[in-house]
Order: structure tokens, then sequence, then C-alpha cells
């Protein structure tokens, strides 16, 4: 089970908190079914975060998602360098299981999901539907000590037909490609407001929070300083 955090992130307010919202009933104190605390922004700040405050720091890699009925796009930031990936025909348990492979893979610990958000700044019947996968796959992704974010991926496909087009992409491949192209421009987005206005999706068991905290295992290749005790 989860809940959703609004997370907000005010770049000169070190002290700002995430803040959990769930039903009145669940917020009865009494109740084990729900307990909160407050997260600190420096406790797990997402990477788009962590570099505008940073811009030598050298970890995290994130995967931008573009969820679809069908077919699933895959894009990856690495540092600075933002690419589409892939697009994977796969959906349900088949699909997740293949995101955690592809994130062990390419060493990234955040997953920047895309959204569905109307003109008018509203939410639709397919946000719920992205809403419950990335719910069960934040599940999946704590057990690794990997995040799960919700960004507003509203224009993101015209964002990236129009790029396509730019790069000179043939209109023969376009159609195969776009939806790793979108979830390019989710990460681009994400990156551009420094990760500002985006959701964590926080299970609700205390012990994933805690794993999500402590993050995946450091590379010992990449922070060697961590061998010297």
């Amino acid at each position: 089970m989860v809940f959703m955090l609004s997370v907000q992130f005010p770049l000169l307010s070190p002290t700002t908190l995430y803040k959990g919202t769930c039903s009145p009933a669940l917020r009865n104190k009494d109740s084990y079914l729900y307990r909160t605390r407050a997260l600190s922004i420096d406790e797990i700040p997402p990477n788009a975060l962590r570099r505008k405050q940073n811009p030598s720091w050298r970890g995290g890699f994130s995967l931008g998602i573009d969820l679809g009925n069908s077919r699933t796009g895959v894009a990856l930031s690495k540092g600075y360098s933002i690419r589409p990936l892939t697009v994977l025909e796969l959906r349900g348990q088949k699909l997740e299981l293949r995101l955690l492979d592809i994130a062990e893979e390419e060493e990234a610990d955040e997953f920047i999901i895309g959204l569905p958000i109307s003109s008018d700044g509203k939410e639709t019947a397919q946000s719920n539907i992205v809403r419950s996968v990335a719910g069960r796959f934040a599940v999946r992704a704590a057990e690794r000590g990997w995040r799960v974010y919700l960004q507003n991926e509203h224009g993101t496909s015209t964002e990236a037909l129009n790029f396509m087009i730019n790069m000179g992409v043939k209109k023969s491949s376009r159609q195969g490609k776009i939806d790793a192209y979108a979830a390019m421009m989710v990460l681009e987005r994400y990156f551009a407001m420094s990760g500002q206005g985006i959701e964590l999706i926080l299970p609700k068991d205390l012990g994933l929070q805690e794993k999500i905290q402590q993050g995946p295992p450091r590379d010992v290749d990449f922070f060697p300083e961590e061998l010297e005790d």
C-alpha cells in the first residue's frame, strides 16, 4: 500500500518538509495503519534538486517513464546527458520487473513517471491508471532503496514529436520511438524545474520508507573514498 506525498521544493528553504496526506479515518492517532513522520528535504531529495544544490555531485542516475496502455517509453539521465533509451511493449508485473532490471543495469536510483494532466490543469481517467501503476511499482522499487516520483507530463508528446522532427528522425521511424522521446521530455522538464512540483510515491510500510531514506548500496568503484576507514 502507498500514499502520495505532494512535494514542493523551494530551493531557498532547506527546512521544507514533505507532507503526507490520507483520509480522515487514517489520521486517527491511535491507528496502527497510518503513522506519519516529516521527511525533510535533506533526507531524500530528488536527484534534480541535488544537482541544483551541488553541480559537482556525482551520483544519482534517473529513469524517465512514459506509461502507455500498450507501450512504455523509457529514457535515461546520467549526469547532464539525457537520452531516449527504449520502448517496452509489456504490461503489469512483466513491465515492472523489466523497469527494475533496466535501473539495475544503468545504475539508476529513481524513476520519474509522467502523470497525464489535461490542458486546464486537471487530472484525467488516465491519471488514475498511472497513479495505480506507480503506487504498486513504488513498493517494488523501495525494496531496493529506489524512489518513484510523478511529474506532470502535459505536452511532452508534442514536444517529443517536434524534437524528433528537428533532429531529422525519419517519419517512418517516429512512431516506434516517440514514447521513448516523450520519456526524455519528462526528464528534461523534471531537471529544468530542479524537481519542483513533483510527487514522491511513498510506501506505507515503515520498513520500506527506511530503505528509501537509506538509499541503495553505494558503488565503491564510484565512491572509492568509502573504502578509507
